[in-house]
């Protein structure tokens, strides 16, 4: 059960954690709008898209960016505050243990954690969405970097396609082929010199000039046509060739899920960095606990000088986390290291560093 100096540390926590995002989010739209202000008259986005649409889902990214930051921040400079008026060294003499001060601080995290979670994996990537289509509308109309020379796509577990060129445009393609696989032999090859996609007919593709050849053991069977169009249903649709720059974090985590399932039917390259936004997600969330001891340990002992050295602490070991998680990302998205280990890196250095400082605040 929650004792009154639980609720009382709790209620400190949360109190000042939601007033620290206040004062960051009102400095992030005020940065955020001085450097983008001559965009916004230059182009003809409505005022009220930047008001209603464009800023509130800025503002959860941002948030959701240094949720974690924020929380060593909050609980730096209220536990300094109780240390500076002598409410630790009271709680400590009281016969209460450090690893008993720690509940309510894990408690308060934990529902941080939780809100965390609930943002990072649905909420924040609906609004980069959101944003990232008011940026693509409005600002920057060419950011596709999906593949479109030489493509290579498994649309069944035995079906491959390739094509040498695909235009977005009008979603044709030149020099098409489907090769049908059975026991690690080809069993038919379709070539077509040009095939488009059918508006309107989910996956359905007309070839063009086509010829199919068939392979029974030995023997061989040959299909063509110079004027005919064949048409054909394939697990394929324009929009698999569309990949937004930072479209990872666009995905909600079932999209991304199901993303990195087709992807990997299809045998394509290019799903790094889905792999380590999904990592991301799950280990970013066990930062705030960290983070938490470390501002707990740092800040519960009353120094000379004040609050200034505690919080410039705790900026500073902030930003080390933000450097060391973005590292992270970019070493796990390029080398060979394990995602799953390159994403949990920071979460390592860092809980070595906050069973550190616990250790050193008891004494």
């Amino acid at each position: 059960m929650l004792k009154k100096l639980d609720w009382y540390i709790i209620g400190k926590f949360l109190r000042t954690f939601f007033f620290t995002v206040l004062i960051f989010s009102m400095v992030s739209l005020i940065i955020d709008f001085s450097e983008k202000v001559e965009r916004f008259i230059e182009t003809d986005i409505p005022a009220s898209v930047i008001a209603f649409e464009y800023f509130p889902t800025f503002l959860l990214f941002i948030l959701g960016f240094l949720w974690p930051m924020l929380t060593l921040i909050a609980v730096i400079f209220f536990t300094g505050r109780m240390a500076d008026n002598s409410e630790i060294i009271s709680i400590l003499n009281a016969g209460v243990s450090f690893w008993r001060l720690m509940r309510p601080y894990l408690i308060s995290a934990g529902f941080l954690a939780v809100l965390y979670l609930a943002g990072i994996h649905y909420l924040i990537p609906l609004a980069n969405s959101h944003r990232a289509e008011i940026d693509r509308v409005y600002f920057s109309r060419n950011r596709d970097e999906g593949k479109t020379s030489n493509v290579h796509f498994f649309v069944a577990p035995d079906t491959k396609v390739y094509m040498t060129h695909f235009s977005k445009r009008d979603s044709a393609a030149r020099n098409f082929r489907i090769e049908h696989i059975v026991d690690n032999e080809l069993v038919s090859l379709t070539k077509a010199r040009s095939a488009k996609f059918v508006d309107g007919d989910p996956g359905r593709w007309r070839l063009d000039n086509y010829e199919i050849r068939t392979f029974d053991g030995l023997e061989e069977t040959l299909v063509t046509s110079n004027r005919e169009t064949l048409d054909t249903v394939l697990n394929l649709r324009p929009e698999d060739f569309v990949d937004y720059r930072e479209q990872q974090s666009a995905l909600t985590t079932p999209e991304l899920l199901e993303h990195l399932r087709k992807q990997r039917e299809r045998g394509a390259g290019n799903i790094r960095k889905y792999e380590v936004e999904l990592a991301r997600r799950t280990a970013e969330p066990f930062t705030i606990f960290i983070l938490t001891l470390i501002g707990l340990s740092v800040a519960g002992r009353k120094v000379r000088g004040g609050m200034g050295i505690q919080l410039a602490l705790g900026m500073f070991m902030g930003a080390l986390f933000v450097f060391l998680s973005r590292f992270a990302s970019t070493i796990s998205s390029g080398t060979d290291l394990p995602v799953f280990l390159g994403m949990w890196m920071p979460n390592i250095i860092f809980f070595g560093a906050a069973m550190y400082f616990v250790a050193n605040a008891q004494r």
